[in-house]
C-alpha cells in the first residue's frame, strides 16, 4: 500500500484535498491510503510554507492549493504506474520497456523520482 500524505494544519482547503484524494482512489481502486500530516515541524521537514501539500514516495507533488479532481486523478495516476517499475534492470519496466529516456528502469530510485515510467 502506498502512503498519499497531505500536508496541512486542519484548514478547509487542507481537508477538501483530503476528501479529493480519498474519493480518487476510491474511483479508481488504488491501493493507497491517505494520511494526513498537521505538525508543523514535520510539514517544514518537506520545504513547504504554503498548504495543502501532497507528499508522496517523500516527494512534493502539488503545493499551495487544493487540486481539481482530474489534477488528482493524474498525480495518483502517475504515481500508481511509478510503483509498479519492478527495478530489475531487464528493460521491461511497467511491462512494456516504455522510458522517458530511452534506459531501463534499473533501479529504486528511478521509479521514485518518476523518470522510469511516461505513461
Amino acid at each position: 500500500m502506498k502512503i498519499v500524505k497531505v500536508l496541512g494544519t486542519g484548514c478547509s482547503s487542507c481537508k477538501r484535498t483530503e476528501e479529493i484524494l480519498n474519493a480518487v482512489i476510491e474511483q479508481l481502486n488504488l491501493d493507497f491510503k491517505v494520511q494526513k500530516i498537521e505538525d508543523i515541524q514535520e510539514i517544514m521537514n518537506y520545504n513547504v510554507m504554503s498548504t495543502p501539500a501532497i507528499v508522496i514516495d517523500d516527494v512534493v507533488v502539488l503545493k499551495g492549493g487544493v487540486p481539481s479532481l482530474s489534477d488528482a486523478k493524474e498525480i495518483l495516476e502517475k504515481a500508481s504506474v511509478s510503483s509498479s517499475c519492478s527495478g530489475d534492470g531487464d528493460g521491461s519496466c511497467c511491462g512494456g520497456g516504455h522510458h522517458e529516456h530511452g534506459d531501463s528502469c534499473n533501479s529504486k530510485s528511478q521509479a521514485k523520482e518518476g523518470s522510469c515510467c511516461s505513461h
